[in-house]
């Protein structure tokens, strides 16, 4: 789109609020008029060249008495919607003393399919406030000024050149957006629950589409959107499904819950001459606008950290789900975004040759929330045991207007290609190389993607490579066995007390969960982690409440005094014997170990072995101390029968990279800088 052209209009529509608006409505209220009126002088100027064969035609269907002239009126207009009325808006211009009530007339002369966009605007409702305040009129006026285009049509000097483009459908969607944008950033609302910064939606098409450049065929394609908002996401999928394969036919479905949105994405809709009803309005979660149909692509951006308690009672029957899209189980009732990636699973086309591609957005609590067996970490293993996960790429912060946090694009495909089979690839795009930054912040949006990050993106998708920033793995790679360890209850002398089969009763209190990698063998795994695996010394963590001193000497001669509530996990034992502290990544040996129950003791304990007597009596302390070690942590067991299966997708863990900190002597030599800087700022002031 002409950028220049974009902002002009833009500029202009946001003009008029301070124009006319000013002294009759609030700030805050100023959308309610100019986002309805935008929608209405769009829909104005696309009708305007067939108007008076409308009317004629009209004409002609009463004398005839035909009621239902939908279909002949809509291929009159040349598009699925029109208006009888006789006025357009220019027209009512003409009658500046019964505006108001042409003004009426003009809307009631629309087709329903445009009357329920008005409705969800309530338009009708500020009209009596246009004429208290007497500026219906300049409101109209600026609408029709003839320094902007709202037509798709171009304008023509009286020579045939072209003195303002048309305004395309996308362009149209564009406008649109950007005037949400402003109306929310004046009003501190969340722009980006209404819509995705447009390069992000273009980087999701690229991932949805391009695996299957030269497999579309010259068929018929469902595109949906179940979070739809004010329909871009639609609109830049078919943009580009196009591109791949222009006789194709795409038909776009989508579902809004909020009613502005919902109007502006149904009047986008109808302009394209899609079939409005394909747009549902209501929230998908409650109530599916589409129960019957599955797709071909899908691509949202679904709320997320954004309750669904307003549709519990459509989900849940006390504690039994009972729509059967999320049998598989429910998130928490805090954040819903995960029932939203259910809803397209639930929609997933089975009997096709392609199968179907989706891509959606979501922030990191989809990817690790929830412990085994809860909902988000069942929804989670059947998506990874069903095989339907075929990458998750790791954004930017700072890409949204609304949030600057991280976020995630997961790609949905029910019918992997050979090598992906069983498999996930993960793709971290966080690193500037892959983004620009913004000369001025739009919202808390202060990134943005080129042309080339985005194709830089999609071909370390396409490649499906092993590199810094691509890595494959298999699915059981992200799931783990969670396992409860129990412990013996014991008594004051520390024996354990045993109920009356003799079997040890279990200690509550001492109960710890333990989650063990998929590939892993449970009983092995137990035995070398949960019980002592290090020579005399118990290895499992101490439990919530208790905490550790221990007193190590490295290879290199040095002692490392420290008190921690997570020493085992730290410890390495190598097939030679020895032992690495990975802190320090040296061979230690282990001079002493206590446990302790509060931390105050455990300090305590610890300023007291720093000025102690020395390694002999340390030593000494150690083994007075082991065995009773030994018998606390002794005993544990745990039941296969309580053994749950979750699965999590940790980003950290696979491309986490250490940055050193600066060094004392670079730190030091700053610090000297800035004194020296200032003695010399201070004798400047003191001399003057």
């Amino acid at each position: 789109m002409n950028q220049v052209q974009h902002n002009a209009i833009v500029n202009f529509i946001w003009s008029i609020a301070d124009d006319v608006l000013r002294d009759v409505y609030t700030r805050g209220k100023y959308r309610d008029i100019i986002l309805p009126f935008t929608v209405l002088r769009r829909l104005d100027a696309i009708l305007e060249p067939t108007k008076d064969k409308v009317l004629e035609m009209h004409q002609k269907l009463n004398e005839m008495k035909i009621d239902n002239q939908s279909a002949q009126l809509s291929k009159t207009s040349g598009y699925v919607f029109y208006n009888t009325s006789n006025y357009t808006f220019k027209r009512l211009l003409n009658e500046p003393g019964n505006i108001r009530q042409n003004l009426e007339t003009y809307l009631d002369g629309f087709s329903s399919n445009v009357q329920d966009i008005i409705s969800k605007f309530k338009l009708r409702n500020q009209l009596e406030t246009l004429e208290e305040g007497n500026i219906t009129f300049p409101l109209i006026e600026k609408f029709c000024s003839s320094t902007i285009n709202l037509s798709p049509m171009p304008v023509t000097d009286k020579d045939g050149k072209v003195v303002m483009e048309g305004l395309t459908n996308l362009g149209m969607g564009y406008v649109f957006e950007e005037l949400i944008r402003k109306f929310n950033e004046e009003n501190n609302e969340e722009a980006g629950e209404h819509f995705t910064p447009r390069e992000i939606i273009r980087l999701m098409t690229h991932l949805i589409f391009e695996p299957l450049k030269g497999k579309i065929k010259d068929g018929t394609y469902l595109i949906y959107d179940p979070a739809c908002g004010s329909g871009g996401m639609l609109t830049e999928a078919e943009h580009f499904a196009k591109k791949l394969n222009p006789k194709a036919t795409f038909h776009l479905y989508g579902q809004e819950v909020n009613p502005e949105t919902y109007a502006i994405c149904k009047a986008d809709m109808l302009i394209k001459d899609e079939d409005p009803e394909k747009i549902a309005f209501g929230s998908t979660l409650s109530k599916d606008g589409f129960p019957n149909l599955q797709f071909d692509f899908m691509i949202s951006n679904p709320p997320y950290g954004k309750t669904w308690k307003v549709d519990k009672d459509a989900i849940l029957d006390k504690k039994d789900i009972i729509d059967p899209r999320f049998t598989v189980g429910v998130p928490r009732v805090n954040d819903g975004q995960l029932l939203f990636v259910m809803n397209i699973v639930s929609k997933l086309k089975t009997n096709s040759e392609l199968g179907s591609r989706a891509a959606t957005i979501h922030n990191g609590s989809a990817l690790f929330t929830g412990d085994a067996g809860q909902g988000e970490t069942e929804i989670r293993k059947y998506l990874f045991e069903n095989d339907l996960l075929e990458a998750v790429i790791a954004l930017p912060n700072d890409l949204f207007y609304n949030t600057g946090i991280p976020t995630y694009i997961f790609i949905l495909n029910n019918k992997k290609e050979e090598k992906r089979k069983g498999k996930l690839q993960l793709i971290n795009v966080t690193s500037e190389q892959f983004y620009s930054k913004m000369r001025k912040p739009l919202g808390k949006k202060r990134v943005e993607f080129s042309k080339d990050h985005i194709r830089k993106i999609t071909d370390l998708f396409l490649n499906f490579e092993n590199n810094e920033h691509s890595i494959i793995l298999d699915n059981e790679d992200f799931g783990y066995s969670q396992i409860t360890v129990h412990r013996p209850q014991r008594d004051e002398d520390g024996h354990i007390i045993k109920d009356s089969r003799g079997n040890p009763k279990s200690d509550t209190s001492l109960k710890d969960k333990e989650n063990i990698p998929l590939k892993d063998d449970i009983d092995v795994f137990f035995a070398k982690e949960v019980t002592p695996f290090v020579p005399d010394l118990p290895a499992q963590k101490p439990i919530s409440g208790e905490f550790c001193v221990y007193v190590l000497k490295c290879a290199d001669g040095s002692f490392y005094k420290g008190q921690t509530n997570d020493f085992p996990r730290r410890m390495k034992e190598h097939e030679n014997g020895e032992i690495s502290w990975t802190a320090k990544n040296l061979p230690v040996e282990i001079i002493h170990w206590e446990i302790f129950q509060t931390r105050k003791d455990a300090v305590e304990r610890e300023d007291y072995l720093k000025t102690g007597r020395g390694r002999d009596w340390l030593k000494k302390q150690y083994e007075d101390k082991k065995l009773k070690s030994f018998e606390r942590q002794a005993g544990a067991w745990y039941k296969k029968s309580e053994t749950k299966i979750g699965y999590e997708i940790n980003f950290a863990k696979y491309f986490y990279q250490h940055k050193a900190p600066r060094s004392l002597e670079e730190i030091s030599a700053d610090i000297f800088k800035i004194e020296e800087e200032t003695e010399h700022l201070l004798k400047e002031i003191v001399e003057a």
